[in-house]
This record gives C-alpha cells, sequence and structure tokens, in this order.
C-alpha cells in the first residue's frame, strides 16, 4: 500500500471515527446519575470552597471530586455504588462519610467541624482555589498581551481560524488570507506558545482554514512582545490556544455545519479526566469550495514598435475544492503534586483540486486586438504531523517551576498543476508544473522560574530550532505544433533550506508600590544555509550560508492607579526574517505573465517597537487606547517591473526604512442587558523611504517613498433577545493608503450572524452570513514610469453557513491553586502551554 493509499483510507475514515467516537462519549456519559449536596458547619451555616471527594469503594475508575460554591453547594455526576466522601476545608477538621448513591437526587447536608486552633477567615478569602466562571467579557487586557475570547463570537461559528481572526481586535484579515496587525502583515503564529505543523510551512490562508473555529479556546495578541518569547515577527504575535477540559470525567462537544459556497464540516472535542490522568481528542473535517477572483488592466508606456502593447486587460477566476481533515490526540499525567508529564500527536491533511481561467485581451500600436487565454487544472496534496513531549515540575508552593518541552515535526506538500494556453482560439503551449516541498522541524525549550519574595521572580530559558525544508520544482513546456515536451531550465529546479536558531533569555518581574516592571534580554543566534540549482546550464550552483547574532531587549512598565485601572509602557525590539520561498530565487510559476521571484540576498529587517496604553476595566465597560510607535530599518518592499516579453515580476527587495505611528484604541461595552457592542479603531500614519535603482529596472528608478494617514475600524454588535437567542452584525472598514508608485484604495464589509439555544442548554444553532453585500475585495493602482496597472482581487464572494453543536457534560471544572496575584504574571500566555 503506497502513501498516496494510506493518506486516502485516513482522510476517509476519520469523520466515521469523529462520529464513533463522540458517540461512544455519549454512552459512557449516561451511565452516570446527578448527585448534589452541600457542606455546612456546626451552626448549619454553608462551608464554600470546600473538597469533596468520593471514593468508589468497587472501583477507583469512578471516583470523583469537586468543589462547592460560594453557597456551601457542590453538583456532579456519579456512578451508582458504596463510596467514601471525604471533606476538607481551610480552618475545618477533616471529616470522612460513607454514602449509597443509589439514583439521582439531593444526598443532604454533609457536616464538618471547626479547628481547635482556627484563624475564624472565611473560606472563601483564600488564595489557593480558583472558581471559574464563564466570562462575560470577549476581550481582556493584561501586562503584555491582549486575550479575545471567540466563543461569543457568533458571525464564525461553524467557521475556521480565518473567521476568527477576522473578529479579533488590532488584527485585520486580508481578502487573499494575509494577516496583519496594525497595518503589518510580518505576523508570528504559535499554536499552544510554539510553531506547528497545523500551520504548514509558510502559515498561508490554506493554514489558516484547516483549523475549527470550534476548536479555538482564546486568542492571545501580542503586539510587542516580551524576551521570553522568540524574537522573529515585528508585528507581534498571535497565540492560538485549543481547547482542552479541565473538567472531570467524560466531557465534549460535536459541531456539524452546511454552508454555502458549500461546504460541510464536523468537529468534536472530547476528554477525559480521572485521578492523576487527563485524556483528550480534537479532531474532525470538511468539504469546502472557494472561488478566487482577480482583474489586472495595465496601459504601457514605451510602445515603440507595431507589435508593441499600448494596453493589456487580464481577468482571472479560479474555483477550487477542499477536503480538510486533522486530528490532535494527547493525555496529561500527574506523576506526584509537583510533577506532569504530557504527551500529545497531531496529523492534519488537506487536499485540494482546482480549476482556472486567465483572460488576457491586447490592444498593439498597429491597432491589432489579440487575446490569449491560459486554462490552469491543478492539485494540491498536503499532510503533516506533529508529536509534543513535555514535563513540567514544581519544586515547592511558592512558584519555583522548571519546565521541558521538545516538540518534532514534519510536513510535505504535493502541487500538480497543467496549464493550456490558446491565442485567438489556436493552441500554443502547455505547461506542466510539479512542485513538492517538505518540512521538518525540532523545536527544544527549557524555562526556569524563580521567586524572589512576594512580587519579584526570575525567569531564565534556553530555545532551539532546526528548521529544514527542500523544494523540488518541475516545469515543463509543449508548443504547438511539436509534441515533445522540454523543461524550463530557469524554474526547474532543487533548492535546500536550513536555519539553526539557539536563543536564550533572561528577564526580572519585579513591583514596587503600585508601580510594575519587568525587564527582559534575549540573545538570538541564526545560521542560514541555502543550496540552490536549476537547469539553466549558464548559471552556477548557488551555495549560500547566513549568519546572525542579535541583542533584543525588552521593558514593560505598569502604574496601577486603582484595581482594574492601570497605565502601561513597553519597548522591545524585533526582528523580520525572510520566509524560506522569499529566498529561492525562482520559488513559484503558474502564470507567465505574473511571476513571483525570490531574492537569496534578502536579509532581515529590525524593529524597534514603543508603546504608552491606558487600561480601566469595570463591571459593563473596558476600554483600552495604546499610542505606539515603530520603527524598521532594511524595510522589505515589492518591486514590481516588467521585462520584454511584457510579463509583470514581483521580487522582495531591502530598501529603506517605514515608521508607524497611531492610536490603536480598543473597547468592550455592555451597554444593556440586551445590547452589547466590542470595539477596535486604529488610526494610523505612515512613512515610508526609499528608492530602488535595481538592474531589473533597466536604467529606471522606482520610488517607494510615501506618507499619509489613514484607519482601520471594527464593531460588532451583539443582541439578545432573550436568555436562548442572540443576533449580532459585524462591520469592518480599511482605510485608503498611498505611496508614491501605489494607491490602494478603502475596503468594508459587514456580517452577520444568529444562534439559538436549544434542548435545554446542550444544543446551540447558529446561522451567519459573511460579507452580506460582497464588497470585501482588495483594489490599488500600481505605476512607474513605464506602466500603470489597476488592479482587483476578491478571495473569497459572499457565503452563509448553519451550523448545530451539541455538547455533552459530566463533572464540575477544577482549576489547579494558583499563586498570590503577581501583577506582572504572564498568566498563560508565554511558551509554557498545555500539549496540543
Amino acid at each position: 500500500m503506497n502513501q498516496t493509499e494510506i493518506i486516502n483510507i485516513f482522510t476517509k475514515k476519520t469523520l466515521g471515527l469523529t462520529f464513533v467516537l463522540s458517540a461512544a462519549a455519549f454512552a459512557f456519559a449516561q451511565e452516570k446519575v446527578g448527585i448534589s449536596g452541600s457542606v455546612v458547619n456546626k451552626s448549619n451555616q454553608p462551608v464554600p470552597y470546600a473538597s469533596v471527594t468520593f471514593s468508589n469503594k468497587a472501583n477507583k475508575l469512578f471516583s470523583d471530586a469537586t468543589l462547592t460554591d460560594e453557597k456551601g453547594q457542590y453538583r456532579l455526576d456519579l456512578a451508582p455504588g458504596a463510596y467514601d466522601i471525604t471533606i476538607e476545608a481551610i480552618d475545618y477538621k477533616k471529616s470522612v462519610v460513607n454514602k449509597q448513591i443509589t439514583a439521582a437526587g439531593n444526598i443532604g447536608a454533609l457536616s464538618v467541624d471547626p479547628e481547635t486552633s482556627a484563624t475564624n477567615l472565611k473560606t472563601g478569602d483564600i488564595q489557593g482555589v480558583v472558581i471559574t466562571a464563564p466570562s462575560t467579557k470577549p476581550y481582556k487586557v493584561e501586562l503584555d498581551k491582549r486575550t479575545y475570547d471567540p466563543s461569543q463570537d457568533i458571525v464564525s461559528k461553524g467557521g475556521n481560524l480565518q473567521d476568527v481572526l477576522s473578529n479579533v481586535p488590532s488584527v485585520s484579515v486580508d481578502t487573499d488570507g494575509t494577516v496583519s496587525m496594525r497595518g503589518s502583515s510580518n505576523v508570528r503564529f504559535l499554536i499552544n506558545g510554539k510553531p506547528s505543523a497545523l500551520l504548514g510551512i509558510d502559515d498561508g490562508a490554506n493554514a489558516l482554514q484547516s483549523i475549527p473555529a470550534d476548536q479555538i479556546e482564546r486568542i492571545e495578541v501580542i503586539t510587542n512582545p516580551s524576551s521570553k518569547f522568540e524574537a522573529s515577527g515585528t508585528a507581534g504575535i498571535l497565540n492560538i490556544i485549543l481547547k482542552k477540559s479541565k473538567k472531570t470525567g467524560f466531557n465534549g462537544s460535536i459541531t456539524g455545519t452546511l454552508g454555502y459556497l458549500p461546504q460541510t464540516n464536523l468537529n468534536t472535542n472530547l476528554s477525559w479526566r480521572k485521578g492523576n490522568l487527563t485524556w483528550f481528542l480534537n479532531g474532525g473535517g470538511g468539504y469546502r469550495e472557494s472561488k478566487n477572483t482577480s482583474r489586472n488592466n495595465a496601459t504601457y508606456f514605451d510602445a515603440v514598435n507595431a507589435t508593441d502593447r499600448l494596453q493589456a486587460d487580464q481577468e482571472s477566476i479560479t474555483e477550487s475544492k477542499n477536503d480538510n481533515y486533522n486530528a490532535t490526540t494527547g493525555l496529561v499525567y500527574d506523576i506526584s503534586d509537583k510533577t506532569s508529564v504530557n504527551a500529545s500527536g497531531t496529523v492534519r491533511t488537506f487536499d485540494s483540486s482546482n480549476y482556472g481561467n486567465v483572460f488576457y485581451n491586447y490592444r498593439l500600436l498597429d491597432g491589432s486586438t489579440p487575446s490569449t487565454r491560459r486554462e490552469n487544472t491543478g492539485s494540491n496534496n498536503n499532510l503533516a504531523f506533529q508529536g509534543d513531549f513535555g514535563l513540567d515540575h514544581k519544586f515547592d508552593d511558592k512558584g519555583q517551576n522548571l519546565s521541558l518541552s521538545l516538540s518534532l515535526q514534519s510536513s510535505r506538500s504535493y502541487n500538480d498543476t497543467n496549464v493550456t494556453q490558446t491565442e485567438s482560439n489556436i493552441e500554443r503551449l502547455t505547461n506542466l508544473i510539479n512542485q513538492d516541498t517538505t518540512n521538518k522541524t525540532l523545536v527544544g525549550k527549557a524555562d526556569y522560574e524563580l521567586p524572589i519574595g512576594e512580587n519579584s521572580r526570575i525567569e531564565a530559558g534556553y530555545r532551539i530550532d532546526i528548521n529544514q525544508n527542500s523544494y523540488d520544482n518541475d516545469v515543463s513546456q509543449k508548443n504547438a505544433p511539436f509534441p515533445d515536451y522540454y523543461f524550463l531550465p530557469t524554474f526547474t529546479y532543487r533548492a535546500n533550506y536550513r536555519e539553526v536558531f539557539n536563543a536564550g533569555y533572561v528577564q526580572f518581574k519585579s513591583k514596587i508600590g503600585n508601580l510594575g516592571y519587568q525587564l527582559g534580554l534575549r540573545n538570538e543566534n541564526s545560521q542560514i544555509d541555502i543550496k540552490y540549482q536549476n537547469l539553466d546550464f549558464f548559471s552556477p550552483r548557488i551555495d549560500k550560508t547566513k549568519n546572525y547574532n542579535n541583542l533584543f531587549p525588552s521593558v514593560f512598565l505598569s502604574y496601577e492607579i486603582a484595581k482594574d485601572n492601570q497605565f502601561l509602557v513597553n519597548y522591545s525590539r524585533r526582528i523580520d526574517r525572510p520566509r524560506s520561498f522569499f529566498l529561492i530565487p525562482n520559488p513559484s510559476y503558474t502564470d507567465n505573465q505574473n511571476i513571483f521571484d525570490g531574492n537569496i540576498d534578502l536579509n532581515p529587517s529590525y524593529v524597534d517597537s514603543y508603546e504608552f496604553g491606558y487600561s480601566i476595566s469595570k463591571n459593563k465597560f473596558t476600554v483600552n487606547p495604546t499610542l505606539y510607535f515603530r520603527h524598521s530599518t532594511d524595510d522589505v518592499k515589492m518591486l514590481v517591473y516588467s521585462t520584454d516579453d511584457g510579463a509583470f515580476h514581483t521580487k522582495p527587495i531591502n530598501l529603506g526604512t517605514d515608521d508607524r505611528y497611531g492610536l490603536d484604541l480598543n473597547f468592550n461595552w455592555d451597554a444593556t442587558k440586551w445590547l452589547k457592542l466590542l470595539g477596535n479603531v486604529d488610526l494610523f500614519g505612515y512613512k515610508t523611504t526609499g528608492i530602488s535603482d535595481a538592474p531589473e529596472l533597466n536604467g529606471e528608478t522606482m520610488s517607494f517613498e510615501g506618507s499619509g494617514f489613514s484607519s482601520r475600524a471594527r464593531l460588532t454588535t451583539t443582541f439578545k433577545i432573550d436568555k436562548t437567542f442572540s443576533f449580532q452584525f459585524q462591520g469592518f472598514y480599511r482605510g485608503a493608503q498611498k505611496s508614491e508608485n501605489q494607491d490602494r484604495k478603502d475596503m468594508y464589509a459587514i456580517s452577520f450572524g444568529a444562534s439559538k439555544t436549544v434542548l435545554d442548554g446542550n444544543g446551540t444553532l447558529s446561522f451567519n452570513i459573511q460579507d452580506i453585500f460582497n464588497t470585501r475585495a482588495m483594489r490599488s493602482i500600481t505605476k512607474n514610469a513605464s506602466f500603470v496597472r489597476d488592479s482587483y482581487m476578491q478571495w473569497q464572494p459572499r457565503q452563509f453557513a448553519l451550523s448545530f453543536t451539541y455538547r455533552f457534560k459530566q463533572g464540575e471544572k477544577i482549576d489547579q491553586p494558583k499563586r498570590k496575584k503577581d501583577i506582572n504574571a504572564n498568566a498563560a500566555g508565554d511558551d509554557q502551554q498545555a500539549p496540543m
């Protein structure tokens, strides 16, 4: 059985496996009965936050535990049988009673006696136990990040990560799937705090569509990362935290979606927690169609000969059909109260077939109007694996911790494209394009925390990244009426890319009165090796080695005026390393009139980022305005030029500087019981410098000078009709931007969603329409001395989807004890995330 057959079997069986596992979990959950009760003292007063442990005398697997709420009450599901019930609470003696559980119902009050040396402190005031209730605020501000909870995002229900990111404050998604933060697209993606095979090799739009929205617990927006994070990503980091239930027993949910453009999805999240062991499974998949439309209208100014072009109009429409499946399973085992190990595995497949037509209509100097048509048929197959292993150890209860992790990842991508070109309805040539890409990655990390006194902490760590990509690109051509194919030597090549990053960091956190501060320094050593050879025998093999060693400092300050009311000031230095395919001289060929060329001499860009913010959060209102300034050096610009055959080439180059400054305002307002508003407004200015006289311009120059002022805005309005029904409107606007050679037009879109809770709260029915008025399209005008080109691109037209979620649950949520509040604590936003 070959690899392709194995992949096909996997993709066909995944949804079936999803149904079977979900049904099995549901059946298991029904074997138990729901019981309730309370814990009281001798005065019959409730004892809040007491620990209640049920030990099954016949089978320890049926044992369970829970905590009482603020009223001393508890509720959980148990298998019928005989139990030893242990009650423990601060300032009370440990108590053990025997009970026979036979049927659902209230088992009455359990009484505890006070300690003889009781401190008379209220148990509810202790720091050791946390009861977590569902948050009503989808947006939260912390010292070094902002957290977005997509659970209340009705518009993206049944969608994917790309749909969710379209609603995240300070983040925007272009029509081609490019994600940017505050106008910069150099965003670093992490899954649970580390790079992931789920996002593939280059974090493209297909990768964003491979993660269902239903599997996302929260998104951490880190616009100015501390030294604890890797330094790549000058715009910042988006850390995607996937769901992992903390409830006891079997818990989970199933979500099915139907939509148009045709899409079907089925996803599930399952978990089982019993004693020291937690197991989880997230997975599913589906089918999705997409339609991409682009138009380019070019006018040339340098026509001399009769056959020279005066005008070229191009229209491209590509339709694709995609199958996407993924599954992640893992476990966490508590060896002791202080040590736990974890392991998880992920597999992801993405298959697509596409069909497209590109039409060219020309007007020549001699008055003739020839036309050309390129018909494209292609297929794409991706397969990715990832294994994660970790160990977490607490040396004591004061916060001295050590975390070790290892991630092994492998992915490969096959792309096959057939292109037939006809001129004036006569077949002229055929291209066969085969692109194979493989990637292997190793990420090893060690992080250590040492508390010093009540408010201070030292953090230090080491990280190694080893990435290896190989590219195998074959482009052959057949010219009519000749029957044989021959290779195009410039575009047929082999390339190997290897990068090794070694990094170490140290940072110190402390607090003096109301002033909190965090100082950090990170050192990264990067070595990149590129080997490239094409079939053009006149071009020698290229071997290129690049070495960088850089220091990246970070400073974070906070001043707390009152609770949930503080000023925030921070600074960090970042690096923008070119993506691997940007460094391959000829990375792509699908259209002989629009070609992207890599640049093996491309170097990193660096940015110094400053922020000054204010955050206030009350019961119904949160507002967070932030002034920011980013200064980039060796900024990467996209050089656009035309060749003698009339083709347009795009090539990245290091050129000049780029300054961005502005006001990023985020707010959340529960205006009334039935109206909630979540908004983001980014008012920003920009100034770009740089003039290119690259050899590709044939003696001309291209200016990238430009400055101006623009804006981005998003507003999500949620109307709550009653406890079971809500609907939502989400509006997006991006203002125009100009430079000396490019004018990018403004863009807006409005989406709608509605959600209805059914089946006594266990089910949710959702409906949404993305881009109601079909206006989400990118328009720009590019010009220089030789031509002016008007471009239009729409990645996806209007879509709608209907989804249904069913939740089956068992047991109560129990969080682990937490340390005393530390205003500088990085909650869960660093690399210390649970396994995938």
